[in-house]
């Protein structure tokens, strides 16, 4: 294999093989430089929910454009991704109550299908929640989850058959450039030359910022996640839910399982290398005593499992993508816990932006890394708190 390209992409996460499949879907030959294996960062160990509600618009634009390839994998991508729509709800404190409507405002108005609904209607469809403490609640009927693992590999295979590579067990070790543009990388596994080198990955993308003498003020997030198995009076399929009362969401997993993962208590900067196999102390007991909160016959569910992960942050809790540093040098990063669900349309408007010098299908521009040093961090429209601390 050569080992001259179009564009060299650092990350075999699901970012990096939906750039690499939109790029191939355009005939240009990406390479994806994988330091493990697809899907071995923050993609495999994401929580996988497929949901429009954002309290910044962009970013619902893009998860409704990601929804549409979710819907139709099959004739649009290949393989699998493991979409199962379950319906999912975005419950908040009273006091956010009037956000939360302008929020599904704006959403209805890019014809997302969401609706605000009543406390009484939320009990319908959700009849073994407690929900005492809000006062209305968003609902998406279309939306669920899907296998973040089975999403990247589908996509990497996708746009391999387009005429993409893709090398695993090759890990960075520098940037190549001359003349202030970027010529190749150098790897463990030889030396790579391109003239666009784009940074998707996640949780290591701050050393490879150093690498390219790019200083950015990106940290590292670690995020558990738990599974429990429902009791036989919870056997059914629940909603999807984004709690914000209990700083907490959940969604079903497999037959009888439910997946619970926290929004507080998420320690920043820690090394991407520590050990994401076991969750932190008292993760399990806090998450366990929340989910009954919200679901309280779940007092009678069983623990089946916990582990860990560490994806990007950046300070505005929003991505990072677009060009910075030496010429030819792009970042598709700082995702800061919420990117699967975005990940395929990211890929196509970041594309558009690489080949054609600017993105149409959405305006990813705002997110340009340049913001953090002029001082413009993104705040949604309708904003909620702050929690992915």
């Amino acid at each position: 294999m050569s080992n001259t390209f179009d564009v060299i992409i650092i990350g075999g996460g699901v970012h990096g093989a939906s750039l690499a499949f939109h790029l191939a879907e355009r005939g240009v030959k990406p390479v994806v430089l994988e330091k493990q294996f697809i899907a071995a960062g923050a993609t495999g160990r994401s929580s996988g929910l497929v949901r429009m509600h954002y309290d910044l618009l962009v970013e619902s634009q893009l998860a409704w454009v990601s929804f549409g390839y979710f819907r139709d994998w099959k004739k649009r991508v290949g393989g699998e991704c493991g979409f199962t729509q379950t319906g999912f709800l975005q419950l908040v404190r009273p006091e956010q109550t009037p956000a939360l409507r302008a929020n599904v405002a704006a959403q209805r108005g890019l014809g997302i299908p969401a609706e605000v609904v009543s406390v009484d209607e939320a009990r319908r469809l959700a009849p073994d929640f407690f929900l005492d403490d809000i006062q209305a609640a968003a609902y998406e009927p279309e939306s669920g989850y899907a296998d973040p693992t089975s999403t990247a590999n589908a996509l990497m295979n996708a746009a391999k058959a387009h005429g993409a590579a893709f090398v695993q067990n090759c890990a960075v070790t520098a940037i190549q450039t001359a003349g202030g543009k970027v010529t190749g990388v150098s790897t463990t596994l030889g030396e790579f030359s391109a003239p666009i080198v784009v940074n998707a990955a996640g949780a290591w993308a701050k050393g490879i910022c150093d690498l390219a003498g790019v200083d950015l003020p990106l940290s590292t997030w670690r995020h558990d996640t738990m599974l429990v198995k429902r009791p036989p009076a919870l056997r059914d399929p629940h909603l999807t839910v984004i709690d914000f009362p209990n700083l907490m969401y959940f969604r079903p997993d497999a037959a009888d399982l439910t997946l619970v993962g926290l929004e507080d208590g998420n320690p920043l900067g820690q090394s991407p290398d520590g050990d994401a196999d076991h969750p932190s102390p008292g993760f399990v007991e806090a998450a366990i005593e929340r989910i009954c909160l919200r679901v309280p016959q779940m007092e009678a569910a069983h623990f089946h499992s916990a582990h860990s992960g560490y994806d990007a942050i950046t300070p505005d809790q929003h991505p990072a993508l677009g060009p910075i540093g030496p010429d030819g040098f792009w970042l598709d990063t700082g995702f800061s816990g919420t990117g699967f669900k975005i990940a395929p349309a990211v890929g196509l408007c970041l594309s558009e932006w690489i080949l054609d010098g600017k993105p149409s299908t959405v305006d990813i521009s705002r997110f340009t890394p340049m913001r953090f040093a002029e001082g413009k961090e993104i705040v949604g429209e309708n904003p909620y708190d702050s929690i992915w601390t």
